[in-house]
């Protein structure tokens, strides 16, 4: 029983499999790829959570706190490039953890990384909501029903229990999601130009601030650059550390890339590229845009659905206000575009592999795309958008990320010991055990940060997860009846 349980995939026949007739298109390139990472990466972390952070965990030491968590993101990036370019199939840390540690692990993430992808996307769609319903207001002059435009409820951490806010749904996060779904239904390769265009405005918008507004810095803001500690997460050390850990949302994203392996032209080639190029680039601007904010603005402000915004009025450039808002709108419809693209491929590889029912895994005959899942997913995720709060969704997505985060380098390992003679497109620098290792103590240790509820949360799911694939994917899996 337990040898069935952690039997694993054959890596040489995933490298044969993903070569072979799968019946996704073959249309992204490396620059498709880097844009996809780039397009996942910078929305809510970047137009959202960095007021939040300075503001309640790390004052203008959010610069600290987003290059820890970008730290921590580059081992873990280290490793997915790697694996990536060893094992191109779509399924990203689900199939990997299937080739290293065995099937009941790999249900494990496979499930962490539906949960991930579903609560994130829901998540952007609330933000995209409330900076829509900014720009309405801004621009039109017109006012939107807080009932149809919030969560019906909100969580309130101090006392672990939600209250109700006398709103009904939120609408403008559920009509996003529906019209990313059908994006998506209609192909990879117009998604990948689709996203494009959008990186381009978020970027520009992103680069606008840094050259407009750096000119406007106060150093007397960033003074104390560490606040005395006031509470556990809140100011000094642990407030940075808190503050990387709420920020890592900011850096979800690059794993996507690796879902659409099997959609990639030369995936040992282009996949490391896209995960790295995309890293880097998010990196820099996002060390770039906290400085300066919290340098305009001083930190005790910044608590606030759209600090950047904020930071822009005070400098008192009310135009760019308005290219804000369409950035910040542009940047959290291709966050959504990816994630909604990441989800749908992991239901593919698991359906494929016998775990989840045959349906999942039917892709459709003209646009060559795992149609009955994105449509799933677009249902999900826009029942969440509209009934969630974005809080707890964050919290969720960054938590269960750092989860995968861990296995995936822990896997890097395992091959490096276990099976030194496979072709790498790429390889972690520094050896068999340094990079990896690390990658896997830095996602630890910032999941540990999380709040108790956000832990209780994601094990609560994964419990869920235990009990269905005791039912329907032990019984049903392709490896362990063979």
């Amino acid at each position: 029983m337990a040898s069935r349980l952690f039997a694993t995939k054959s890596i040489d026949a995933l490298r044969a499999d993903a070569a072979g007739e799968h019946g996704l298109k073959r249309a992204l390139g490396p620059i498709d790829l880097a844009l996809l990472g780039i397009g996942a990466i910078i929305g809510t972390g970047i137009f959202v959570l960095t007021g939040h952070a300075a503001a309640d965990n790390a004052g203008p030491a959010v610069v600290l706190s987003f290059v820890v968590a970008g730290i921590a993101s580059g081992f873990a990036g280290l490793c997915y490039a790697e694996m990536a370019s060893m094992i191109p199939v779509a399924g990203s840390a689900y199939t990997y953890s299937y080739a290293t540690m065995g099937e009941l692990v790999a249900w494990i993430i496979g499930w962490d990384l539906i949960l991930e992808y579903m609560v994130a996307s829901a998540a952007v769609s609330v933000g995209w909501s409330g900076y829509a319903v900014a720009f309405v207001h801004d621009v039109l002059g017109i006012t939107l029903p807080a009932t149809w435009t919030q969560a019906p409820f909100v969580y309130d951490e101090a006392m672990s229990q939600f209250h109700a806010t006398g709103a009904v749904l939120n609408i403008p996060a559920m009509l996003v999601t529906a019209i990313v779904t059908v994006i998506l239904v209609i192909g990879i390769k117009e998604s990948a130009r689709f996203n494009a265009v959008i990186v381009t405005v978020k970027v520009a918008v992103v680069l606008m601030f840094i050259a407009f507004c750096a000119r406007f810095v106060n150093t007397a803001n960033w003074h104390p650059f560490i606040p005395p500690e006031q509470g556990p997460g809140h100011f000094g050390f642990s407030g940075v550390m808190r503050g990387a850990a709420r920020v890592f949302f900011a850096y979800i994203g690059f794993d996507a890339v690796s879902t659409a392996a099997q959609e990639t032209k030369n995936p040992q080639h282009d996949l490391p590229f896209g995960i790295l190029g995309s890293l880097a680039v998010c990196t820099v601007l996002y060390v770039a845009v906290s400085a300066i904010l919290t340098g305009i603005v001083p930190y005790t402000q910044l608590a606030v659905p759209h600090p950047i915004a904020v930071g822009v009025e005070a400098t008192g450039q009310r135009w760019l206000a308005t290219f804000v808002e369409v950035g910040a709108i542009a940047g959290l419809s291709s966050v959504m575009l990816v994630m909604m693209l990441g989800q749908p491929r992991i239901f593919f590889s698991m359906a494929h592999d016998g775990l989840l029912p045959p349906g999942a895994a039917r892709v459709h005959p003209r646009f060559g795309t795992p149609w009955v899942t994105t449509i799933i997913t677009g249902v999900l995720v826009a029942l969440a958008g509209g009934l969630l709060p974005v809080g707890v969704l964050a919290q969720l997505t960054s938590v269960g990320t750092l989860f995968a985060f861990v296995l995936v380098s822990i896997g890097v390992l395992i091959l490096r010991r276990q099976r030194p003679d496979l072709p790498r497109g790429f390889r972690v620098p520094g050896g068999t055990y340094l990079v990896p290792i690390c990658g896997a103590l830095t996602s630890l240790y910032l999941m540990l940060q999380e709040s108790g509820s956000t832990l209780i949360r994601l094990f609560g799911w994964m419990a869920i997860g235990l009990v269905i694939y005791g039912l329907y994917g032990r019984k049903h899996s392709k490896l362990t009846r063979a």
